[in-house]
């Protein structure tokens, strides 16, 4: 091609334009290659894809004191899959009420007070331990129980779908 008069940008060589033009392309190839190396170290972990895998353990419930039927449960939730998942609710058949998600705060002194909570997080490759110094599920208890029973649960997870798990009655302190 020949140069016009008047067109002053400086001509390149060949060699040089094919340079440039492989610089170009080599930047969004390289960032590529990295991607595509971290997706599939990802992958061949098991991480990718590997959706909330659930179990509940430990069920216990508290024997409440006297006339009082204002009680606890507990739960011991693990997650060994690869995604976070939620408890929405718990459920009974065996409280006599609707069963709360709650947390418990200190009101000052040595009060406390129930605070319900919509849901709670079961982080992925995590847990989530349920204590009456924190998160519990509140109900009433039926007059008739013992140390010992066992009072059947539903837990009820975004992903995970339902869990029924038994609580066995305990005395307040003790464990199962």
């Amino acid at each position: 091609m020949a140069r016009r008069e008047g067109d002053r940008r400086p001509r390149r060589p060949a060699g040089r334009r094919v340079a440039d033009g492989l610089l170009a392309v080599l930047a969004p190839v390289a960032a590529c290659a990295v991607a595509l190396g971290v997706l599939t170290t990802w992958v061949t972990s098991g991480a990718a894809g590997s959706p909330a895998r659930i179990a509940v353990t430990d069920g216990r419930v508290f024997l409440p004191y006297g006339d009082v039927r204002d009680t606890a449960a507990f739960f011991r939730i693990t997650n060994s899959g690869g995604a976070d998942d939620r408890l929405l609710k718990v459920t009974s058949t065996a409280g006599g009420g609707a069963a709360t998600l709650s947390r418990h705060r200190m009101s000052g002194g040595r009060a406390a007070y129930a605070q319900p909570v919509d849901s709670v997080r079961v982080p992925a490759g995590g847990g989530l331990a349920m204590s009456p110094y924190g998160l519990d599920v509140t109900l009433w208890a039926q007059p008739g129980w013992r140390t010992g029973d066992l009072v059947p649960f539903t837990l009820h997870f975004e992903h995970g779908g339902r869990i029924e798990v038994p609580a066995v009655v305990v005395r307040p302190g003790e464990h199962a």
